[in-house]
């Protein structure tokens, strides 16, 4: 399974406490394979660095590289076509753009924006982190 994953739920799972954070953990474990872009990766710097700080962050970069070698379950994609498919809020492209690109089967998110993919006929679906949770919990 091929997820790409919001920042707004990227935030959750990077909170020690949160009950998303076992999302990452699953990861870790090479139980999904997760999408990320060029621009992907620069808006979860942009937004999650000043909550985060320099240590964290530099500390996730490290993990994710080191997993991605590991387990091979991370997929860096470069969309060179630009779908425009989300028209509320084109920030939210760069997350379709990648997930539609990389054959993912969902984008794990928070933001109502993406539901518009729901049946539109493209193959990434918006999921929310709960309910991907669950997902992960099924044999």
């Amino acid at each position: 399974m091929i997820v790409c994953i919001d920042t707004n739920a990227l935030l959750s799972m990077l909170s020690l406490s949160h009950p998303h954070r076992q999302i990452l953990h699953e990861w870790v474990s090479g139980r999904f394979h997760w999408a990320i872009s060029n621009e992907v990766m620069t808006e979860y710097e942009e937004l999650l660095l000043p909550r985060i700080g320099q240590v964290r962050w530099q500390s996730f970069l490290n993990v994710m590289d080191m997993i991605s070698t590991a387990q091979r379950n991370l997929i860096r994609t470069d969309p060179s076509f630009r779908f425009n498919v989300i028209t509320s809020d084109l920030d939210d492209n760069k997350f379709s753009d990648c997930a539609i690109v990389a054959d993912a089967d969902y984008i794990i998110t928070d933001d109502k924006h993406f539901l518009l993919l729901t049946g539109l006929g493209y193959k990434p679906q918006p999921l929310k982190p709960d309910a991907f949770l669950a997902l992960l919990q099924k044999p």
